[in-house]
């Protein structure tokens, strides 16, 4: 079918999904940011990487 859109890919092309491990007490610690903040731990996680990113390599900040 032409002018068919894979939705599926379009999605995959936006985001990856990681499997992530962190030791009890780091994991505690996120919990509680996203609670507090009302939020996704993976929110938290995400912006605490894009924030580390922009401070080690400055050039990369905000090329998402």
């Amino acid at each position: 079918m032409e002018g068919h859109v894979n939705k599926t890919k379009i999605a995959t092309a936006k985001q990856v999904r990681a499997t992530i491990s962190f030791p009890p007490d780091v994991y505690q610690t996120l919990e509680n940011i996203a609670k507090e903040k009302k939020v996704s731990l993976a929110w938290v996680v995400r912006e605490a990487v894009e924030k580390y990113i922009g401070d080690k390599w400055p050039l990369l900040k905000g090329q998402r």
